[in-house]
């Protein structure tokens, strides 16, 4: 893993597209919710053992890995024959903000820079995380792939934004913990990318080493004070 302290000139950046799950929120919620409390649940509602039928879910989360299908909460409901997000209000005080998130959206408004939530997640899913915290106070915009009907990995899941969020890929950050969807945004032209290694809190780092990596967002906040000293001094 390769970690850097503050890789951007901010006079280059316009605006910051941030993942939420495990980057701008702790994945431990989703870790725990989708790995321990589901397939505890489904076990009892079909009379299996947790072991059987964690085994059976891990099976069917992996045939649509990747795909919309995977992060949208109705297709979970009408296939396991649960309510997830009810089952998601049974874990939902494990909901968390990585540290320094505020600060560092805050900073970012200090510059005037648009703040833009781009996320995978279902709109039901995200309209739970945005209520359990701060983060809808500290962005211009929220988008859901879902709006799109494209998931982040696709190819085609950046033409389509760019028609509802007009942007400059060179003059844009984007932040997220997926190095699949790192690679997408990569491939569309994005010059500012940035990792995110540890998703989840009660894991270990994950290598990243094709893109810089923040091991929190405090590394960003001197570039981003610096930026604005300079901003105020320039004045």
């Amino acid at each position: 893993m390769t970690t850097t302290n503050d890789p951007i000139d901010w006079t280059q950046i316009d605006t910051v597209f941030l993942d939420m799950d495990g980057t701008l929120l702790d994945l431990h919620f989703d870790n725990h919710f989708w790995l321990e409390h589901v397939p505890r649940r489904y076990g009892e509602a079909r009379g299996l053992s947790f072991e059987a039928a964690r085994a059976e879910l891990h099976a069917r989360y992996r045939d649509i890995a990747g795909t919309l299908d995977w992060y949208c909460v109705d297709h979970w409901s009408r296939e396991l024959g649960l309510d997830i997000v009810l089952l998601k209000r049974e874990v939902e005080h494990l909901i968390a903000v990585h540290p320094h998130v505020p600060d560092f959206l805050e900073a970012l408004a200090a510059l005037g820079k648009r703040r833009v939530l781009v996320t995978n997640a279902h709109q039901k899913t995200l309209a739970l995380k945005l209520e359990r915290t701060p983060l809808a106070g500290h962005l211009e915009r929220v988008i859901s792939a879902h709006d799109l009907g494209i998931a982040k990995e696709s190819p085609e899941f950046w033409p389509a934004f760019q028609a509802i969020e007009p942007f400059d890929p060179e003059r844009t950050l984007f932040v997220d913990d997926d190095l699949d969807v790192l690679r997408a945004a990569r491939a569309y032209g994005f010059s500012q990318l940035l990792a995110v290694p540890a998703p989840d809190s009660k894991q270990p780092p994950r290598r990243t080493d094709e893109f810089p990596a923040i091991s929190d967002f405090s590394a960003l906040l001197p570039g981003l004070a610096a930026s604005a000293q300079s901003t105020v001094s320039g004045a």
